[in-house]
């Protein structure tokens, strides 16, 4: 890839705040495009990149999560630098059946890894993360406008988190209470959670150590990352009754269909439920009982 069109594509990445983790990836598949054929990537056809894939897909037998990644970089590249659209139904191997249930912590649990952090603006920070359901990405991302505390909102709003997308969740009155603390102590300005750097934010392998330190001091010996307390808050919310919808859109899950993997991590909920069957006996007894 030349070197002007390379640095158009990482100022635009730079501009709508691409994680570098992410500007990796994508330069990288349009740079195996490139190589591929020897040539800039702008000056391709649709067949030529759908052939790619077939090549990727039939003779490399690259994995779903392999192809949706190179799938991902090139089709920003086209979308936004060359300002076209490319096919992207390449048919693309299905996702695995077989899928790994999230971790999650019991309540219990999550209120004695939490408890036990000292650091103030440590424990601030993780509390976010689990009462909002957030990415830790998002987190981190959070500045103390977002913070609307007024009585009739209670939320923290989300701007551009996943797909670019900005959202609301729910903000805790217990959190609320230890903002309100931390903001007295620390006087964020920008950031609410600001690095060591003037002007920046604590970085996710941070805050992965402050979560690493906490399951390490009360001897926590379950599998648990940053994610669990976002798998933890829905696992929860489900736990209380609140609907499957209500719980999409405070994670900002694009689909619904995304959040239905929760429903298996909570048999309990349907301990109660009862059949309609059931039910009419019941009517039928509080009928009895009135005559």
């Amino acid at each position: 890839m030349p070197n002007p069109i390379k640095q158009k594509f990482i100022d635009h990445m730079d501009f709508y705040q691409l994680s570098k983790q992410t500007q990796k990836g994508y330069i990288s598949g349009v740079r195996c495009l490139a190589n591929h054929y020897k040539t800039s990537p702008e000056h391709l056809n649709n067949d030529q990149v759908r052939e790619y894939f077939r090549h990727l897909l039939v003779d490399k037998k690259l994995a779903h999560s392999s192809c949706k990644a190179y799938l991902s970089g090139i089709t920003y590249f086209y979308r936004h630098i060359c300002g076209r659209e490319i096919d992207d139904r390449f048919g693309l191997p299905p996702r695995p059946m077989g899928r790994k249930l999230p971790a999650v912590l019991s309540m219990e649990e999550v209120n004695r890894l939490l408890n036990c952090i000292d650091n103030l603006k440590h424990r601030v920070l993780l509390k976010t993360i689990y009462s909002a359901g957030l990415r830790v990405g998002e987190a981190i991302r959070l500045k103390p406008e977002h913070i609307e505390s007024d009585p009739s909102r209670m939320v923290i709003r989300v701007e551009q988190g996943k797909g670019r997308k900005d959202r609301y969740t729910v903000l805790s009155e217990n959190l609320l209470h230890e903002l309100r603390a931390y903001w007295v102590e620390y006087s964020p300005k920008y950031w609410l959670f600001p690095g060591q750097k003037a002007g920046t934010h604590l970085t996710s392998v941070s805050v992965s150590q402050i979560l690493y330190d906490a399951k390490k001091k009360i001897g926590l010996s379950k599998e648990c990352s940053l994610h669990t307390l976002r798998h933890s808050f829905a696992t929860h919310l489900l736990y209380k009754g609140y609907d499957l919808y209500t719980i999409s859109q405070l994670l900002g899950h694009n689909a619904i269909e995304t959040t239905t993997i929760y429903l298996h991590l909570v048999p309990a909920r349907y301990v109660q439920l009862k059949s309609p069957l059931d039910l009419m006996d019941e009517q039928q007894e509080v009928e009895n009982e009135k005559q």
